[in-house]
């Protein structure tokens, strides 16, 4: 018997689909896959379960921001964008939408931090110079679109 090449083999099963607008929340995945672990069910559909529906929640919130925003390109960026699978959906969809997707040579989507070394270069030479880590302020559930950006001018 041949082995599916896109599912390896693995049976999908249905897990939490969480997306408002253009947030994602995974937090009722992971009780959910913890649950079918301890109900004995194999941890290859369960991986390859969370894969899909982690991702089609990711494409779904990247066609939504693409009609929002009225772009015709996709640009796939960080360590997961490594991931050939999730490439493949994004190409499916932006192929759907008429529209064009990139993603970065895997040398450089695996690391981020050269992009963010390169970040605090601009920063630094536009005068941003703070020096005392007791004033800096990490936001992880800050959307981007309200950082002020007071180094691109």
């Amino acid at each position: 018997m041949e082995v599916d090449k896109k599912t390896g083999g693995c049976s999908y099963i249905e897990l939490p689909y969480s997306i408002k607008g253009m947030d994602v929340a995974f937090s009722g995945m992971q009780t959910k896959l913890k649950q079918l672990l301890d109900k004995g069910e194999k941890l290859e559909d369960l991986s390859f379960s969370l894969q899909e529906t982690a991702f089609a929640m990711l494409i779904e919130a990247s066609e939504r921001a693409l009609a929002h925003l009225g772009k015709k390109e996709l640009l796939l960026g960080g360590g997961v964008a490594c991931n050939t699978r999730l490439q493949e959906m994004a190409k499916i969809m932006c192929e759907e939408r008429e529209c064009k997707m990139f993603a970065p040579d895997r040398s450089l989507l695996v690391d981020n931090a050269g992009m963010i070394a390169y970040l605090g270069e601009i920063m630094f030479k536009k005068g941003i110079k703070e020096t005392n880590l007791d004033n800096l302020d990490i936001k992880p559930r800050q959307r981007t679109d309200d950082v002020l950006v007071s180094w691109k001018n």
